[in-house]
């Protein structure tokens, strides 16, 4: 088992930044991926970043790109995401994912992810 809490988000202004912290305890070092998926209200789950924790790829979702950085502490299981040039459109609970199944790629979808943590809210006002 992973458990995964999530922290550090908030409410913030359009062109604002935040940055979203994932701890991660338990089996960490059968993790092979870790993401950030996001979901607004009356959408569906979607993936904003995930990185291979073995090999380091790293995908990011095309609305995010060149805005947000996903990087991870080892020593301390945690990830993040680092988001810059926040838009409201970015308004969503945001929510961090483990995978412990192996795989070569970076999974990118809800199914491909084992555990999950509790979501932060971010907000983004205009």
């Amino acid at each position: 088992q992973v458990q995964l809490v999530e922290s550090g988000g908030g409410l913030v202004q359009a062109g604002g930044s935040l940055r979203l912290s994932c701890a991660a305890s338990g089996r960490t070092f059968s993790t092979y991926a870790m993401g950030w998926f996001r979901q607004a209200p009356g959408k569906e789950r979607e993936l904003v970043a995930a990185t291979h924790w073995m090999g380091g790829s790293i995908i990011y979702a095309d609305p995010v790109k060149g805005r947000f950085t996903i990087s991870r502490d080892n020593a301390k299981n945690t990830m993040y995401l680092q988001m810059n040039s926040l838009e409201p459109e970015d308004t969503a609970v945001y929510y961090c994912a483990a995978r412990s199944r192996a795989t070569r790629f970076v999974p990118t979808t809800t199914e491909a992810y084992d555990y999950w943590g509790q979501g932060t809210q971010v907000t983004v006002s205009s």
